[in-house]
């Protein structure tokens, strides 16, 4: 059974930052493509970042450029995402999603697992 569990949300200030984490068992971690999602009340869910099951391979969405890294640590079957400069427009809960395909993709209905997601609140 798969497992993916997120870690790292909270409250912080406009232009802080926050690094969350997300766990995973029961895939094959190193062959799996992860990526991160994100979706505040009312809205739909929106891509964040993407990352290869190399790493060597990262996409971002247009509002998160330039403001936060997605890596991977294959060792430790996690994947992380870096937020800096963050804004109160990136208040959201944040979910971990991982398919195990040979590329990257920027849409949902590609990643068959997903995990519980972490709340991230910017105040302003």
């Amino acid at each position: 059974q798969v497992q993916l569990v997120e870690s790292g949300g909270g409250l912080v200030q406009t232009g802080g930052s926050l690094r969350l984490s997300c766990a995973a068992s029961g895939l094959d971690f190193s062959s799996a493509v992860m990526a991160w999602f994100r979706q505040a009340p009312g809205n739909e869910r929106e891509f964040v970042a993407a990352i290869s099951w190399s790493g060597t391979s990262t996409y971002y969405g247009d509002s998160v450029k330039g403001r936060f890294t997605i890596s991977r640590d294959n060792a430790k079957n996690t994947v992380y995402l870096q937020m800096n400069t963050l804004k109160p427009e990136d208040t959201a809960n944040y979910y971990c999603a991982a398919e195990q395909a040979p590329l990257i993709s920027d849409s949902a209905a590609l990643y068959q697992h997903w995990g519980q997601g972490t709340q991230v609140t910017v105040s302003s």
